[in-house]
C-alpha cells in the first residue's frame, strides 16, 4: 500500500483518487472545490463509467494539504492556470523518497512545478482518453483510460519512476514509460489542440466533431498547426499519420466532451492559453503561421472576457 495524495482533485483527479483507493492506497484528495471535498470527506468517492461503477473510501479530502504529511506519491492534477499554486502546496508532501507526477493539458506546467519542487523528484505525466465529467460533488464518470504515460523531467532515479508507475497499474492503469518527454507531451498536445478550443466554441462532443465536416475541418486544421509547429522545433512524434492517430483516438471516445467545453458550460476560465494558445506562441518566432488556432483562441479568450459579468 503506497501514500498517495491528489492535489487538484477535480474531475480527473478524483478517477485516479478513487480506483487508487478502491486498490487499497491510503489516498489523499486535495480539490479547490469545497462542496466535492465535503462529499468525498463524508461519503467517498464514486467512480462510475469505463472501468465500472464504485465507491471508494479516501484517507482524506479536504481544500488543502494541511495534516497529510510526506507521501510516496504526489499527483499535481490541478489546472494548467492554478499548477503554480498546486506546487506550493504539495512542498509539505515532499520527502527523500517522494515521487511528485504533474499531469497537465498544453504546455509550460512541469517548469512553474519545477520552481517549487526539486526537478529529481519530478515526472511529467500524459494522460488522454479518459473523457471525465463530475457528475454531482463526491461522484465521477469518465468514458475510457486510453492513455497514461509518464517520463523523467530530469533525473529522478529509474527504480522510483517504475515505483510511481506500479502504483498506477496495480489500481487498474495501462501505464508506459517514455524516455523522450518531449515527443510525449506533443502526442498529446495535438490531440488536445485538435478537440479542445473546437469544441468550447461548437459545444460538439469529440465524436460529433469527427463526424461533422465543418467542425472537423477546424479540429484538423488546428492539428496540422500544431504538427508543423512541433516540427520546426525538431520534435520527432514518432507517428507516421499525426492526424490519423487523432481522428482514431478521439474516436475511441465520442461521447466525451473535452475539459475546455465543460469549463466553459460552468462558467469557468478554460485551459485555452496552455492549449490552442501554445501554438500561435510558439509558431512565431519560428515563421510557422497558425491563423486557426489564432482565431479558435481569440474566440475563446473573447468569451472569457465576460466571466463574473453577470
Amino acid at each position: 500500500m503506497a501514500r498517495v495524495a491528489i492535489v487538484g482533485c477535480g474531475a480527473m483527479g478524483s478517477v485516479y483518487a478513487g480506483l487508487m483507493a478502491d486498490a487499497g492506497h491510503e489516498v489523499h484528495a486535495v480539490t479547490l472545490w469545497a462542496d466535492h471535498a465535503q462529499a468525498m470527506a463524508r461519503e467517498g468517492i464514486r467512480v462510475s463509467g469505463a472501468s465500472g461503477d464504485r465507491r471508494a473510501r479516501l484517507a482524506s479530502a479536504s481544500t488543502t494539504t494541511d495534516g497529510i504529511g510526506v507521501c510516496d506519491l504526489a499527483i499535481i492534477a490541478a489546472k494548467a492556470y492554478d499548477v503554480e499554486s498546486a506546487a506550493q502546496a504539495t512542498v509539505p508532501l515532499v520527502g527523500a523518497g517522494t515521487v511528485v507526477q504533474t499531469i497537465q493539458n498544453g504546455l509550460g506546467s512541469p517548469e512553474r512545478v519545477a520552481l517549487h519542487v526539486p526537478a529529481s523528484r519530478m515526472a511529467v505525466g500524459i494522460v488522454g482518453g479518459y473523457g471525465a465529467s463530475l457528475v454531482e460533488p463526491g461522484h465521477v464518470h469518465h468514458n475510457g483510460r486510453e492513455v497514461t504515460w509518464f517520463g523523467k523531467y530530469t533525473d529522478l532515479p529509474d527504480e522510483q519512476l517504475a515505483q510511481s508507475a506500479d502504483i498506477w497499474r496495480s489500481a487498474g492503469f495501462e501505464v508506459a514509460l517514455h524516455e523522450d518527454v518531449q515527443s510525449m507531451v506533443w502526442k498529446k498536445l495535438i490531440m488536445n489542440v485538435a478537440y479542445s478550443g473546437s469544441s468550447c466554441v461548437t459545444g460538439l462532443t469529440i465524436g460529433q466533431i469527427i463526424h461533422n465536416p465543418d467542425a472537423w475541418r477546424i479540429a484538423r486544421a488546428c492539428s496540422e498547426e500544431a504538427v508543423a509547429v512541433a516540427a520546426a522545433l525538431g520534435i520527432d512524434l514518432g507517428l507516421d499519420d499525426p492526424i490519423g492517430h487523432v481522428r482514431h483516438l478521439g474516436g475511441r471516445i465520442p461521447d466525451a466532451r473535452p475539459s475546455m467545453l465543460l469549463d466553459a458550460i460552468a462558467g469557468r476560465r478554460g485551459e485555452i492559453d496552455a492549449i490552442n494558445g501554445s501554438i500561435p506562441r510558439l509558431g512565431a518566432p519560428l515563421g510557422v503561421p497558425t491563423p486557426v488556432n489564432d482565431v479558435i483562441v481569440g474566440i475563446v479568450k473573447a468569451r472569457e472576457s465576460r466571466l463574473g459579468q453577470g
